[in-house]
């Protein structure tokens, strides 16, 4: 089934990603994690893909256990900076064979040696090759507080349009802590006449050194009275992880106390934290 139908046949979704092992003797314990968020019956689950394809094997077998075990539907990432066109195209063969109908089609990172492949060099190239090699429906990124290699918002509008027009059936955002940086985006996707879903990643921190790692990576702003949080629960764990929960779960609740149908967790691997964010959206995602 297509995310898309998905997304336009619920009134509120609520979805997963999950990531493959790097290494395959940690491949049956990570199938295991993934097995327990599945098990929870999400909208969908996402499956991402590592750099250069490294994990490519991997995100498949991830993504049909997922499916044809839990019979929930998966959305396989595919990057393409360090790629070539045949190996994109190798990809999408096995994608097809597989029986996946949905991608998550992404730029991907830089190569720390900072040599990507000539072949691909922006996300919307990616985008416009999948939709010439089957009728697959696309997700892509988009990022609420810019892209932290553009220096201006206005242009990473402009980029995301690029993206949109080239085919995209949907967006998904980078993890945001500040709702009000979301609702201020959906506005400039409004201005920009850019009307596909937009699915809210929302980030559930549980520990001082994950916030470190993931704002430096995406450059996303924390506000005040999250630092205050981690300033205070930081060096205890369980208090942490309990605030963290707490913390995303009143994010979405907000959201879709404001119309946001559709909320996708980055759960980082980790069932407990998606199932207590579910449990605590029991209600309110019947409504």
């Amino acid at each position: 089934m297509k995310i898309i139908d998905i997304l336009n046949k619920k009134k509120t979704t609520l979805s997963f990603e999950v990531f493959p092992p790097k290494k395959i003797e940690n491949f049956d314990s990570v199938q295991q994690v993934t097995e327990e968020v599945a098990a929870l019956k999400p909208s969908f689950m996402s499956v991402t893909y590592g750099a250069g394809g490294g994990t490519s094997e991997f995100t498949l077998n991830i993504a049909k256990n997922i499916r044809d075990k839990y019979g929930v539907e998966v959305l396989p990432h595919l990057t393409c900076v360090s790629s070539t066109k045949e190996d994109v195209h190798q990809m999408l063969r096995k994608i097809q064979a597989n029986g996946f109908d949905n991608i998550m089609a992404l730029r991907g990172d830089i190569p720390k040696d900072g040599a990507p492949h000539d072949d691909y060099h922006y996300a919307s190239e990616l985008i416009e090759d999948i939709r010439a090699h089957g009728d697959f429906c696309i997700g892509a990124a988009c990022y609420p507080e810019g892209h932290v290699e553009c220096s201006h918002k206005n242009e990473d509008i402009k980029n995301l349009k690029r993206k949109v027009d080239a085919g995209v059936d949907f967006l998904t955002t980078q993890m945001f802590f500040d709702n009000a940086e979301f609702f201020n985006f959906l506005y400039r996707l409004r201005e920009n006449d850019i009307r596909v879903p937009v699915l809210a990643g929302i980030m559930p921190i549980t520990n001082a050194v994950q916030l470190s790692r993931s704002v430096a990576l995406s450059g996303t702003s924390v506000p005040t009275r999250f630092r205050e949080i981690v300033d205070k629960f930081g060096d205890h764990p369980a208090a942490m992880k309990q605030a963290g929960i707490i913390y995303a779960t009143e994010q979405i609740v907000d959201l879709i106390a404001n119309d946001v149908r559709h909320i996708h967790v980055y759960s980082m691997n980790k069932p407990d934290i998606a199932e207590a964010i579910q449990k605590n959206l029991s209600e309110i995602l019947k409504v």
